[in-house]
């Protein structure tokens, strides 16, 4: 069998810990990471182009590829031109919807309130490479700083002797401002220091592998990054009902991204997972990235985990905080509503999780690792700052006074108090004239 069949409550503790306290497997990588982090920092361009042909065997002549982005676009398959403009159009009118809107008001006499949302100014958006292409991680990753309105989105992608033509027209179709072919501890370093060629960004944001997450992590403190993400995980929660080929679909699905994936099926029918895990080794051996799925789902943090009860199951989906959540059941709203950490959530036999990864309008860039405990997938507030707005009256201010001098000088700040009292003594003034 490709995937074992455990029972929740039989898990022991090395089991637990497979399942409960995952990570991004960094920690092997920091220190030759700090290095490149470093030495990019230091000498720009020239440490760059070391590291792209060390790394990924490629001579890079220009740098920048902007230009070679637009030509993509224009050049590909219509069929997959069209695919492209449909998923960011999608994605577009979601994150659309998320735009807060400015406010202010008075919250009593003479005290007026409000917050503004302004966007970043530069931020850079890695979109990843390899032994796959990723054209939806630029669409997921652009689209919404687009639509926040920051000044200036980077984007910079690993280089290949013949890039991928549909990442890159999916770049350009997303509305990067620029495009650099560089990818790895190099990239992330190049964006938040910046070279001779790569402009320097505020914040930093896109999944990759082990040496950009480490990067990120290395690098944090001097500019700004969404989070640390490890490899790719869904749960799937699914009741008698369910079927099992669907269920094993998810599974199989989410195993072919990276053998060190996560992939985990919680039912309370052992008929269910019985099928479930047969299904999963006939599907797994129709798979061109069979190799990788297997890997994946032999992994200590995969499996197909019977319980007691579906409430069972529900404790054991929340403290596992899956990336991505897919509830195959009858009674799934209810089932969600028991449910507070995921990143992203999939209801019913029509929802596969591919949807949005690709095309659905939900962004696929998600935190792993148990970080839906804290944090949200990418999103329009991510590339925002916000500032709070208030104006006080002299009425207002003559409201709040023995408030602010009594806090102020029980913090030992005289000063503090002293500016109100001025304002207070001086509407006093004006009142006697």
């Amino acid at each position: 069998m490709t995937i074992d069949v455990q029972t929740i409550a039989d898990l022991g503790p090395d089991d637990r810990v497979a399942f409960f306290d995952r990570d991004a497997g960094i920690e092997s990588v920091r220190g030759d990471v700090r290095e490149i982090v470093e030495r990019v920092r230091k000498e720009g361009d020239v440490a760059v182009r070391e590291f792209t042909s060390e790394f990924d065997g490629v001579e890079v002549g220009n740098l920048e590829i902007t230009d070679d982005c637009e030509r993509a676009y224009d050049e590909i398959d219509d069929g997959i031109r069209d695919a492209i403009e449909t998923a960011a159009a999608n994605v577009r009118e979601f994150h659309e919807a998320q735009l807060p809107e400015d406010w202010q008001r008075e919250f009593d006499t003479g005290r007026e309130l409000g917050r503004r949302f302004r966007p970043i100014e530069r931020v850079g958006v890695y979109v990843p490479g390899g032994s796959a292409a990723y054209p939806s991680s630029a669409i997921m990753g652009v689209v919404p700083a687009v639509v926040a309105g920051v000044n200036h989105v980077s984007v910079v992608t690993p280089p290949a002797d013949d890039l991928n033509p549909v990442t890159l027209a999916a770049i350009h179709a997303a509305g990067a401002d620029a495009v650099f072919s560089v990818g790895g501890a190099q990239a992330i370093s190049g964006l938040a220091y910046g070279t001779e060629t790569i402009t320097r960004v505020q914040k930093i944001v896109g999944p990759g592998n082990k040496w950009v997450t480490a990067a990120k992590a290395d690098v944090r403190g001097d500019v700004e990054i969404d989070f640390l993400a490890g490899p790719s995980e869904v749960v799937v929660v699914a009741d008698e009902s369910a079927d099992p080929k669907l269920v094993a679909a998810e599974l199989v699905a989410q195993a072919e991204h990276d053998p060190n994936a996560s992939v985990v099926a919680v039912t309370d029918d052992e008929d269910t997972a019985d099928a479930v895990a047969a299904a999963v080794d006939e599907q797994a051996g129709a798979r061109e990235r069979e190799d990788v799925i297997r890997d994946a789902l032999a992994n200590d943090a995969s499996g197909v985990l019977c319980a007691r009860s579906m409430s069972e199951a529900i404790l054991f989906t929340e403290e596992y905080a899956p990336e991505h959540l897919a509830i195959i059941a009858e009674d799934d709203e209810s089932l969600l509503a028991r449910i507070d950490s995921a990143g992203s959530v999939f209801l019913g036999p029509n929802t596969p999780v591919a949807a949005g990864d690709y095309a659905s309008g939900t962004n696929h860039v998600l935190p792993t690792n148990g970080g839906a405990h804290v944090t949200g997938g990418l999103a329009v507030e991510t590339f925002l700052r916000s500032t709070t707005v208030q104006r006080l009256s002299g009425e207002g201010l003559a409201d709040l006074g023995e408030t602010i001098t009594t806090l102020a000088e029980a913090e030992g700040l005289e000063a503090h108090a002293e500016s109100v009292r001025a304002r207070l003594d001086q509407r006093e003034d004006d009142a006697e004239q």
